[in-house]
């Protein structure tokens, strides 16, 4: 018969008519939201923050020719990630790994910059191996 959103905007409020017997009654309709979550390399589970992953990025591509719609995409990619899990949840190492491929793709500056806070180097060495790894991919692709 009617519908109408409450006023917090939080559910809605509709009013019907039962087709049997005729008695009107009022339902209300709430959006039962079930947080998608990320869980940290100490186990510890939080909210996906999509401009947490957003702001780590822009730190990463800070003076780069990266441009803000190729990072939307990323983030985007991330998300959908995130959304798809049967389990509502990821860790935080699957969406790592995943960004820093998109990333590796675009900007080696910025994939290198991003991995070296997300796997947290912890020497010269660490940050050297990557480095590595990635001329040597790199070697190969100009072949």
């Amino acid at each position: 018969m009617d519908s109408r959103e409450s006023k917090e905007a939080d559910s809605i409020r509709r009013r019907r008519e039962c087709e049997r017997c005729n008695r009107r009654f009022t339902t209300y309709e709430r959006i039962d939201e079930i947080p998608y979550m990320v869980v940290k390399k100490d186990g510890r589970r939080e909210r996906f923050d999509r401009q947490k992953v957003l702001s780590g990025l822009l730190r990463a591509c800070e003076k780069r020719p990266v441009s803000s719609t190729q990072l939307e995409r990323i983030v985007d990619t991330a998300e959908s990630f995130l959304v798809d899990a049967p389990e509502r949840e990821r860790t935080t190492a699957e969406i790592g790994e995943l960004i820093m491929q998109h990333l590796k793709g675009l900007d080696t500056v910025a994939y290198i910059r991003f991995a070296s806070v997300y796997r947290d180097f912890k020497d010269v060495r660490e940050f050297k191996e990557e480095l590595e790894g990635l001329l040597k991919n790199h070697g190969k692709k100009k072949s």
